[in-house]
């Protein structure tokens, strides 16, 4: 029933631009026999309106994951740049979660770890919705940011890094055993700096999974027993990474091709000083309004993700 509903939800948008392209050309017809200016300028903003949606359902047909439906997983986690990083973090954070809003998304803040004086160290969050993991795993990767710092008395530019982790939501579909005496479960007072994202009076759970060391500290205004339900499921989608990977070495080492020892510098750099610029550097995508894409308009990355990667699958097969 799941899946159903999952396809459901896949095919009924291109249903719906069958029907509008339907209506639109019966009411073209009309306008044509009465030569009604009016409402042929009403159906050519239609059209454009529909073209608009078109173009979004195709970028849906990119994706080509197993998993690329599922609901994410998606952690922050500040890197060199000491302040500046961690503040670029909450940064990253609210982006996300901005971005979240705009897609009508679900998104939560399971865990966070507030930084010496401001930011974040490291969050977490829990994104429900449809495509959510096939959009996301885009911003895998460092993130960099050039800026005049506001934590610098001499106000002298700065750049801090920022690691974007993306797993899948996991929902049973996957064969990975936990067994309980592999797991150590303990509950912990909730930590944060409050405000809007963070959490105030929740208790807090930390599961270790000592074969892997694995850490997972889920927290939450909900009860204790979903903070363990959150942190299971996150253990589950770290678990599967680890053993997808591990296959996914396996295949290359078969296949005799050079794996490199680590996944690369920057992703993406965002510049505030000289200039204001983001660019993709695996796609060479690029965009001057800094603000929009910080407020969470990152569709254009994603998009040129998505083809960058279906070129290169196309063009290696």
């Amino acid at each position: 029933m799941q899946q159903l509903s999952v396809m459901r939800q896949g095919v009924g948008p291109w249903r719906e631009i069958e029907r509008r392209v339907q209506d639109a050309l019966e009411l073209l017809a009309l306008a044509s026999e009465e030569s009604d200016e009016a409402l042929v300028s009403e159906i050519e903003q239609d059209t454009d309106r529909i073209l608009g949606d078109l173009e979004k359902l195709e970028i849906q047909v990119l994706f080509s994951g197993p998993h690329d439906r599922s609901d994410v997983i998606l952690a922050i986690h500040a890197g060199a740049g000491g302040t500046d990083s961690q503040d670029w973090s909450e940064m990253l954070l609210r982006m996300y979660l901005r971005w979240a809003e705009s897609h009508g998304f679900k998104a939560e803040t399971v865990d966070s770890l507030a930084g010496d004086e401001a930011g974040v160290k490291r969050a977490m969050i829990s994104i429900e919705g449809l495509y959510a993991y096939g959009y996301l795993r885009a911003e895998r990767g460092v993130h960099r940011l050039v800026r005049l710092s506001p934590f610098d008395a001499n106000h002298r530019r700065h750049t801090s890094f920022a690691l974007v982790e993306v797993w899948p939501d996991i929902q049973g579909d996957i064969e990975i055993d936990i067994r309980p005496e592999e797991v150590e479960i303990e509950a912990i007072g909730a930590s944060g700096p409050g405000g809007q994202h963070m959490q105030k009076n929740a208790t807090a759970i930390r599961l270790t999974h000592k074969p892997t060391g694995i850490v997972i500290t889920c927290q939450s205004e909900r009860s204790q027993t979903q903070n363990r339900e959150t942190a299971f499921k996150i253990l589950r989608a770290r678990l599967y990474e680890m053993e997808e990977e591990r296959q996914r070495k396996e295949r290359n080492e078969l296949k005799g091709e050079h794996i490199e020892a680590g996944w690369g510098n920057q992703i993406r750099s965002y510049v505030l000083h000289p200039y204001k610029m983001v660019k993709d550097l695996r796609t060479g995508y690029e965009v001057g309004n800094v603000e929009a894409v910080l407020d969470g308009s990152l569709d254009g990355f994603m998009d040129a993700y998505l083809r960058h990667t279906v070129g290169n699958e196309n063009g290696s097969s």
